[in-house]
């Protein structure tokens, strides 16, 4: 997956609109997902609405967007994205060396897009923009010092818990060249009746 394709998917999640208008219930057509746990998920995500001028309704990220540029609605924030909120979950990264668990799987990706689309409805969207991004460098930050580590220990695996789809996007290619490059060192100091100093394999 690319970041386009994380961010793509993180569009499926669910925001609260407030509408102007007045439609019916939509049926849009489901799809079931590889993963047991998303399938009722996506059932939920195939009948919207109604819809009624300033009654709260549910929708994906996605309609959202669309309905907000076209004027049909506001979008409600989700609780998560709130300056005090974050605040906490920052100073709370930084104390721990451990990742701490994240209010959304996709914070990265639904701040840009909503910021970007519908600043005018997030309270204090500047200093949100700020907030998230310095969770993001410190969360960041971990995930490299976590992987020099891996690699300059020549680790066979690792278990990195509470980790994004987005995190681990751009540390992706890095690692799995890396070790690739571990991989054929090690290859090659074998076949040569040498081996890994430290290390069994």
């Amino acid at each position: 997956m690319d970041p386009s394709e994380v961010e793509f998917v993180a569009e499926k999640e669910m925001v609260t609109i407030i509408p102007n208008f007045s439609l019916d219930k939509i049926y849009l057509i489901g799809l079931l997902l590889f993963h047991r746990c998303c399938i009722k998920w996506v059932h939920r995500m195939g009948d919207l609405g109604p819809f009624n001028p300033g009654l709260p309704v549910n929708v994906p990220v996605w309609l959202a967007l669309n309905l907000k540029q076209r004027q049909k609605c506001r979008i409600v924030p989700p609780e998560w994205m709130d300056v005090e909120k974050l605040e906490e979950i920052r100073e709370q990264e930084r104390k721990e060396d451990m990742f701490t668990p994240m209010p959304s799987s996709h914070y990265m990706e639904l701040t840009k897009l909503l910021l970007n689309h519908a600043s005018d409805n997030i309270p204090r969207a500047d200093e949100i923009r700020t907030l998230v991004k310095d969770i993001w460098d410190t969360r960041v930050a971990k995930l490299r010092l976590s992987a020099d580590s891996f690699i300059s220990q020549q680790e066979a695996h690792a278990k990195l818990d509470n980790l994004t789809l987005m995190e681990i996007n751009t540390s992706r290619m890095f690692l799995l060249d890396s070790l690739d490059c571990m991989y054929k060192l090690r290859t090659n100091l074998l076949s040569r009746g040498g081996a890994p100093k430290g290390h069994d394999y």
